[in-house]
């Protein structure tokens, strides 16, 4: 091999180790930057407790760093300090046990909380010793609509349902629809072919379209308020039914009146042939009497043409 081909070969061979480090994956997509702790802006709820317990519920739109502030005016014994801690969902927030003082009357307590997204939402709960305690309840807005009765149409008609905020509740920025799958949830998707669903969305209403239904239809649909710092859901229940079921309880009654019928017929027969048959006998004893009466008559008229002579 002349010295040219191993040299040209030897930059084949280079060219190929630098290829195998070149990296020809495509960048996905960045994920938008968080919020920094710091940065976020500070709210403050405050209780003041003059018993032995309170629940307060706050609604929460954003994320923020929640000032919770209990102050709770004691009972007869007035310690001079009882032990505080905070807890959540029932379990004990890490570090937050101390001791608070009497002052002025009464004991205070407060902690700053982190809300960046639903899984910081839940109940937040102050406790002073075991005497007394505040709930503080964190959640988007609600809603407040349920409906308890299950929404009744029939296979191959279209039908709307439909999911409202109250008009006192903040705005949510977009809707969504779920559809229960097992112990799941199922994001509807309006891009489905053939098209069958349409959700028709404005301000604090939105509507689901189901259109050309079948039994397999029938089950739970969630609509869901979209807010920053989380999604509240309503539930609805749709029955999917064929036209023949309405029918059902009237076809039910129409045989037990057949039936009921059938029996007072069978009854006034069998009266009939009942009475048939004594009216029968009651005119052959007549009968055998009358004849009896007959053929006694001329003994008796003999026995009184006697006596005349």
């Amino acid at each position: 091999m002349s010295a040219s081909w191993k040299q040209l070969f030897f930059q084949i061979l280079l060219l190929l180790v630098s290829c195998r480090h070149i990296n020809t994956k495509t960048p996905g997509p960045t994920p938008p930057p968080l919020i920094p702790i710091d940065q976020l802006p500070t709210d403050v709820r405050s209780v003041v407790l003059k018993g032995e317990s309170h629940t307060e519920k706050v609604e929460l739109l954003n994320p923020v760093n929640l000032a919770l502030e209990c102050t709770w005016t004691g009972n007869q014994d007035k310690l001079p300090n009882i032990t505080g801690l905070w807890r959540k969902n029932g379990e004990e927030v890490q570090n937050s046990s101390q001791t608070v003082l009497l002052e002025n009357d009464q004991y205070n307590l407060k902690r700053v909380f982190s809300i960046v997204n639903e899984e910081n939402l839940g109940s937040y709960t102050c406790e002073f010793g075991s005497k007394a305690k505040i709930d503080f309840v964190l959640a988007a807005p609600q809603i407040g609509e349920v409906r308890d009765k299950p929404i009744v149409s029939y296979v191959g008609d279209s039908v709307v349902i439909t999911c409202k905020m109250e008009d006192t509740k903040p705005q949510p920025s977009t809707w969504n629809w779920y559809r229960a799958n097992g112990t799941d949830k199922e994001q509807i998707s309006t891009a489905q072919e053939p098209l069958r669903y349409e959700i028709k969305s404005e301000e604090r209403n939105t509507k689901l379209v189901v259109h050309s239904l079948v039994e397999a239809d029938g089950g739970l649909y969630y609509c869901g308020a979209v807010y920053a710092i989380s999604t509240s859901m309503s539930h609805v229940k749709l029955k999917v039914i064929n036209f023949h079921e309405p029918l059902k309880p009237f076809i039910a009654i129409v045989i037990e009146v057949i039936v009921l019928v059938a029996i007072i017929l069978l009854y006034e027969k069998s009266q009939s042939k009942k009475n048939s048959a004594a009216g029968e006998n009651g005119t052959t004893d007549q009968t055998n009497t009358l004849t009896q009466g007959e053929s006694n008559g001329p003994e008796e008229s003999s026995s009184m043409r006697q006596r005349k002579v």
